[in-house]
This record gives C-alpha cells, sequence and structure tokens, in this order.
C-alpha cells in the first residue's frame, strides 16, 4: 500500500479497453503522469478517448523497445503478452512492467481475499462476496469477474472487503499483491497457447500468494501449495473428510455433510448448484471467509448459510437450462478449457440416473485433451463435437466415449437430442475458447439456450 510520499512515476498504460481505460482513469483520478497506447493501428472510439483524457499523448501501433524504455512503468492490460521480445528488451533496460492489480495493489487500504485457479473461480468469488455480505460484511467483487479493481479506488466506495478474482494473465504482472487471505481453487492445463508449458502457467498463478496473510489449500490438488508465500496460516478444503480446522465432507447414513472440522454446517442436498465440483466450490468459498482475520470485522460461519444455499449460480457455469423429455440440458459455456469440463463431467455423472452426453468444440488453445479423454472413459455415453478443431477432439476422445463430428453447435445438439432419454443430461461444455464461432462464451452460451428452448 502507498505511503503519503509523491508518486512521480511516468506510466504508459498499453491496452485502452477496459482495463486500460480503468488504469487511466485511476491515474487521472490520481493526478498520476500517464500515457497511453494501444498495439492496434485503428481504434474504434478513440477520439471519445482523447475527449476523457484531454492533454494526454496517445500512441497507435506496433510497440518498440525504445519507445517502451521513455517510461519508468508500464500497466500492460492482461490480453498482451509481456513475454515477448519487445517487453523484455524493455525490461532489460529498467522498465517496470506491471497492470492494473499491482497498482491495485499499492494504493487500496481495504482488506482483499484474493482467488485463482483455472476452474470455479467466478463462482467461488461471486459466492465469498454473497456469503460475507449476508453475515453483514459490505464485500465487492472484483476484478477478471467483470468490475475492473482500480474502478474501486478511483471513487470512494463504501466496501469493507475486495474480494478479486484474479486470472494467470493479471498475475504475471503483479509483484506484491499481499492479499489477507490468497488461494489457488485449482490447477488444470490452460492458455498453453500462450504459456511455455504446465510450469509456467503454474507459476503465474502462483504470484497470488505474494505476501499472503492466510493461504487457502486444495488438499484434492497438491499444485494449490504456495511455494512463493511466507505465510504464517493456512487452512484447507477439500472432498475427504476434513481436519480440525478444515472444510470438508462428512458422509453419515446416506446424507452428505458440508461441515468445518467435525462440525456440520449444511447437508450437500441443500445446495441449489449442481455437481460435486461445485460442492467443493462451495466449501472453498466457506474455507476463504473463514480465513478472513481482521480488525473490526466479525463472521459467524452460521450467518452465512443462508446465502450459500439460496445461491443458484452464474449463468453458463453447470447452469440448468430446462428439462425437455425427461432429459435435463446444462449450460456450460464458460467451460473453455478440458479442466472445467472435466470438472463438470466428474460433478455431474455420479448424479446422473440415465446416460451423460457431452457436446464440446471451438478452438483447442493448444490442449491435448488426454484428461478430457480419460474423464470421458465409462462416464459419458457420447461427444458431439463441433467448430475449428473438431478433429482434433474427436482424436483425443475416439476410443474412449462415442465421438461425431458437426461444423455447427446447434447440429451437434439436435443430436445429442435424439439420442438422450429420460432421465439422461445433455451437458454443453466446450472444453475450448468461443472465437472461431462467437464473439465470446456469454454468446455460445446464449445461443445454446436459443437451441435449447427451439428443440420440439
Amino acid at each position: 500500500m502507498m505511503t503519503g510520499s509523491k508518486n512521480n512515476k511516468h506510466y504508459l498504460i498499453i491496452g485502452l479497453g477496459l482495463t486500460g481505460l480503468s488504469c487511466a482513469r485511476f491515474c487521472q483520478s490520481k493526478d498520476l503522469t500517464f500515457s497511453l497506447c494501444d498495439t492496434r493501428s485503428e481504434l474504434a472510439g478513440i477520439e471519445a478517448i482523447k475527449e476523457e483524457f484531454p492533454g494526454i499523448s496517445i500512441s497507435l501501433g506496433l510497440l518498440t523497445a525504445e519507445f517502451l524504455s521513455e517510461f519508468d512503468e508500464l500497466l500492460v492490460s492482461p490480453g498482451i503478452s509481456v513475454n515477448t521480445p519487445v517487453f523484455q528488451a524493455a525490461k532489460e533496460r529498467g522498465v517496470v512492467i506491471s497492470g492494473d492489480v499491482q497498482l491495485f495493489s499499492e494504493y487500496r487500504t481495504k482488506p482483499l481475499i484474493a482467488i485463482t485457479g483455472s476452474n470455479g473461480k467466478s463462482t467461488v468469488t461471486t459466492l465469498v462476496a454473497s456469503l460475507l455480505n449476508e453475515a453483514g460484511v459490505r464485500a465487492t467483487a472484483c476484478g477478471n469477474i467483470g468490475l475492473p479493481v482500480l474502478d474501486l479506488l478511483a471513487e470512494e466506495d463504501d466496501s469493507q472487503v475486495y474480494v478479486a478474482e484474479l486470472s494467470s494473465f493479471q498475475l504475471e504482472t503483479t509483484r506484491n499483491l499481499n492479499a489477507d487471505v490468497a488461494g489457488i481453487l485449482n490447477i488444470s492445463p490452460d492458455h498453453m497457447d500462450r504459456y511455455a508449458g504446465m510450469a509456467d502457467y503454474e507459476r503465474a498463478k502462483q504470484r497470488i500468494f505474494q505476501g499472503a496473510k492466510h493461504v487457502v489449500i486444495n488438499g484434492n490438488d497438491d499444485h494449490t501449495i504456495p511455494v512463493l508465500s511466507g505465510a504464517n496460516k493456512s487452512s484447507h478444503f477439500s472432498l475427504d473428510t476434513p481436519a480440525a480446522a478444515d472444510f470438508g465432507l462428512i458422509r453419515e447414513s446416506g446424507r452428505v455433510m458440508l461441515c468445518k472440522g467435525s462440525d456440520p454446517l449444511t447437508d450437500a442436498s441443500a445446495l441449489k448448484i449442481r455437481g460435486m465440483h461445485n460442492v467443493a466450490n462451495a466449501l472453498a468459498a466457506l474455507a476463504f471467509v473463514d480465513a478472513l482475520d481482521v480488525e473490526g470485522i466479525d463472521i459467524d460461519l452460521s450467518d452465512c448459510l443462508p446465502a450459500l444455499t439460496s445461491f443458484t449460480g452464474l449463468d453458463h457455469r453447470c447452469q440448468h437450462v430446462a428439462t425437455a423429455a425427461g432429459v435435463d440440458y446444462i449450460n456450460d459455456s464458460k467451460g473453455t478449457n478440458e479442466g472445467s469440463t472435466v470438472a463438470a463431467i466428474e460433478g455431474l455423472a455420479p448424479l446422473t440416473q440415465g446416460s451423460l452426453w457431452l457436446i464440446a468444440g471451438g478452438e483447442s488453445k493448444g490442449q491435448t485433451f488426454t484428461e478430457l479423454a480419460a474423464a470421458c472413459t465409462n462416464r459419458v455415453a457420447g461427444a458431439y463435437v463441433f467448430g475449428a478443431d473438431k478433429a482434433i477432439l474427436a482424436a483425443a476422445l475416439s476410443g474412449h466415449t462415442k465421438v461425431l463430428q458437426y461444423n455447427t453447435l446447434s447440429e451437434a445438439l439436435n443430436d445429442a437430442a435424439l439420442a438422450a432419454n429420460a432421465d439422461d443430461v445433455v451437458l454443453f461444455s466446450p472444453a475450448c475458447a468461443s472465437f472461431d464461432q462467437f464473439k465470446n462464451y456469454v454468446q455460445r452460451g446464449e445461443y445454446f439456450v436459443q437451441c435449447v428452448e427451439g428443440l420440439s
């Protein structure tokens, strides 16, 4: 957090999308010196940006190390990879590479719960904020979930706690987050088109632990154990029987109870969110809330439980769309990597009375789908794959389940609906990015919902 000393840095904000403009507004509000640039040679809305930031230099087009070296610190939008020669050359010349989350960490004055992971982080971030608010603690969800972190600081807000979802891209440019509570929910292959390998991806995720006071660990995933933190306090969540101060499940007489140690909190059947992966998300959220230990905030977990059991989940994340002819249709369009789709399959399969049918496809992002293939074995009755990389998916899943290929999502859904019978589940969890046929996962999910509604 910033001291009272004046900040004399000259920042260059790179990327003029949602995050970049949030940085610019914050810098302007704090009277910091900054310039703007975007790698696109033509930028829609440039006149409005000039009007909002009069007198501020704006550059468009390809970056050079010489240009970047004119500045003290670069605030790079998460969509731009800093692991390129031009950024590395600037770094070698002494330029500091940062992002909006690093600037946020330097200026924030309120407690922070920081959450990352390959899958489930939006759900858990939303749920943590909901649990805190239910207990009377004013909490705001921010970060990768949609609200840029600096927007909270640019104008006064009444939050008592910030709950930030952070992506690996955001963490790449974060040096010392110093969160009150920090955790990685899980790790599985994602963004392999941007990282050199899993070790590189995990390193980015691990940056969330730097300076953390309390770390939350997934007891079912060793990759979530911190290697960069000197935190004195830690707690665990898992789908196993929990230790005294940890969160897990106790199974007795056919019931599955979410517990802290031996103390039952709620029955898993009381949750409205579906699948065992969502039970894990609920346990994680409880662990994050329980770990918050700051002066002036006293939380009784029992006060949080109404928000936990009433939470219906987020759109496009294992969202129940409809039941038609006895078949449940699930929209998991946010499943943009195989880890997310594996979690959905493993979460829903034990709860499905009939057969589970998978619809997947899009841009593969360099994934091999070996984990998805293993998850499909003996769980998925058939996989209906579509889109740009349907052949890659088909090759990976062949031999593990029946596979059929289609050009479009609607074609895949129509055939899956014909194959499914009463008590079956049709799961749309693409395991791929959406950009081959859709603007984003939201548009893709909305299209799936429309297609389900149009089934005759």
